[in-house]
Order: C-alpha cells, then sequence, then structure tokens
C-alpha cells in the first residue's frame, strides 16, 4: 500500500530519530544548528504559508516554551532542504501567539487542513498536535501531584520527588466499515450533530481486549448487530486528544434489527452506492482529514463530493 493510499494523516516523512532524545543536550544542539526549524503551536493551531504548507521558522528564532518537543529529522528534501533538517515542536502562549500573528484567524486547526498537507506535513503536525495534547494534561504527577519536568526532547515527564517517569500515550480506538449481504455500508449519525450527518462506527479497545472483539462488541453495543469477519484495512492517529484509529471492516446480515444506543448513536441506516452518490450533496460525511471519510470513500470506489466539501468552499 503506498503512502497516497493510506488516510490523510497516516502519511509521514519524518524519522523519529530516537536516540538523539537521549542527547543531554539536545535543546542547545537544536538551537545552534542552521538546519533546525520549529513548528509553532497555539490551542493545537499552527500558520500555514502561502502554499497551505506548515510554516516553520528557525529554532534559534522561535520564542522560548515550557514545551519543545523534538520530533525528529526528515528523510527527503523538502522546502526546508536537503533530508536530515531537525524538526521540533514549540508550543507557545496566547501572549507569543499573538505577537507572532494577532489574526487568530490565520491559526488553523488539524481537522481543517490536514488532509491537503504534504505527507512530511502531515505526519509532523499530527505527531506534534497528539504531543503537545499530551504535555498538557500530564503536567502534575499521578501519584503525589507534584509538578513534573520534561525530558528526553520532550518525550518523558519525570516526578522529581518520586522520580515515576511518564511517557506519551495512545487511546485505541476501533472504526469499522458495516458492509451487509448486498454490500451497503452502514452509517450512524450522533444526537449531538447536525441534521443529516453521518459516518461509520466507532469506539475504544477496553483494557485486556484484543481488537477484534472490540470490533465485536462496540457494534453490538451501538448498533445492536452481531458483526463477524472482522478484517484490519489500515490505521491513522487522531490527536484529540492521542487516540489511534485502527480500521477495520466486517459483515452483518441486515435482517438483524438496527437499534441504535441512543447515547452515542441516535439513527442508524443502511446505504447503497447508489444512494450515497444521489444523496452525497445533501449528506454532511465526515471530513476529508478523518479515516471514517477514507474508509467510506474506499468502500464506494472513488472520492464523493459531500455537503461538507460544498458548505465548507461556500465559506471561502
Amino acid at each position: 500500500m503506498s503512502q497516497n493510499q493510506l488516510p490523510p494523516l497516516a502519511r509521514s516523512a519524518l524519522d523519529r530519530d530516537y536516540l538523539l532524545r537521549a542527547n543531554p543536550d539536545l535543546t542547545t544542539l537544536l538551537r545552534s544548528q542552521p538546519n533546525s526549524w520549529a513548528l509553532l503551536m497555539h490551542q493545537g493551531k499552527v500558520l500555514l504559508g502561502p502554499n497551505k504548507e506548515l510554516e516553520l521558522i528557525p529554532l534559534s528564532s522561535a520564542p522560548s516554551s515550557t514545551v519543545l518537543v523534538y520530533l525528529g529529522k526528515t528523510i527527503q528534501q523538502s522546502k526546508h532542504g536537503a533530508p536530515g533538517a531537525l524538526i521540533s515542536l514549540v508550543v507557545i502562549d496566547q501572549a507569543q501567539a499573538d505577537l507572532v500573528e494577532p489574526d487568530q484567524a490565520r491559526w488553523i486547526s488539524l481537522r481543517a487542513t490536514g488532509a491537503g498537507l504534504s505527507d512530511l506535513d502531515a505526519g509532523i503536525f499530527t505527531q506534534g498536535l497528539a504531543l503537545a495534547n499530551w504535555h498538557q494534561n500530564h503536567t502534575h504527577c499521578p501519584s503525589c501531584g507534584s509538578p513534573t519536568m520534561i525530558e528526553q526532547g520532550g518525550w518523558v515527564r519525570r516526578c522529581p520527588v518520586d522520580q515515576m517517569e511518564l511517557f506519551p500515550r495512545t487511546d485505541p480506538a476501533v472504526i469499522v466499515s458495516i458492509l451487509d449481504e448486498n454490500d451497503r455500508i452502514l452509517l450512524g449519525s450522533q444526537g449531538v450533530w447536525e441534521q443529516n450527518r453521518w459516518s461509520i462506527l466507532a469506539g475504544f479497545v477496553e483494557p485486556g481486549e484484543s481488537l477484534e472483539a472490540a470490533v465485536v462488541r462496540e457494534m453490538k453495543e451501538e448498533s445492536g448487530l452481531d458483526v463477524s469477519g472482522a478484517k484490519y484495512t489500515y490505521s491513522q492517529g487522531w490527536p484529540y486528544p492521542y487516540s489511534l484509529m485502527l480500521g477495520f471492516t466486517a459483515r452483518a446480515n441486515s435482517s438483524q434489527a438496527l437499534r441504535p444506543d441512543g447515547e452515542e448513536i441516535a439513527k442508524l441506516r443502511w446505504f447503497s452506492r447508489e444512494e450515497i452518490a444521489a444523496e452525497a450533496k445533501e449528506l454532511l460525511l465526515p471530513g476529508r482529514a478523518t479515516i471514517s471519510r477514507a474508509m467510506i470513500e474506499l468502500w464506494y470506489g472513488s472520492e464523493l463530493v459531500s455537503a461538507t466539501e460544498i458548505a465548507a468552499n461556500a465559506k471561502r
């Protein structure tokens, strides 16, 4: 499977270069290198250049920050020069963000732009956002409550009191294209969503549970269906806050009654390819940065233009 066949945020062209994280003088080293670049992030958003690429600045010019994470080095020629350019994440506060770019509309989220980024930029943004969210939620020791210290290039937080080390976490979730005997796809709608917004079903993996077991359990809980034949498709990081979405297909007989759980899922409906094609411009399908959209289009066989894109284009 090529990079272009993967979901948008599963692409990357960055060597995470984990060995360099152990260098005790890493921050000094990074700031001294002419090929060292920084992605500035504020409240999970970044700046884009004129060609819709991430706007990186020399790390030596970046504002000071309590959260600096070494993300890795480029593995191919890029706008940042020859392979081996060093990329870091720098999380800045409101005052610093206002000095860099006071126009808040220019700060862009991953949801809004992820699908249009290059392999390198998609990997940098996804990795950086997941780590920024992890740091934000792990500022104190879960054992004694003391403030934790950042080490290992931003990949470890350590409690100075009890020496507990905290490492970045990933929460696995299964997301499933359920297909029936007529190859229709099941889409669900949450009660808090707008009218006519649909997606495939997903849920978190529970402790001690295999991915295949999670597919069966979650689909039963959310739809009332007994599914079988779960097959892995592909995965994509989803840094909200730091999830890993694991895509599966599974089969279910449509003679079974659909029973939405009434909490996460309010409505369920089987769609044929013909129905999707006929109704696409009225359907609010998941955004193009999501694995859900990628899996719907994988089943459909080509790209879809839905009400989601029509509404987004109208705002431009």
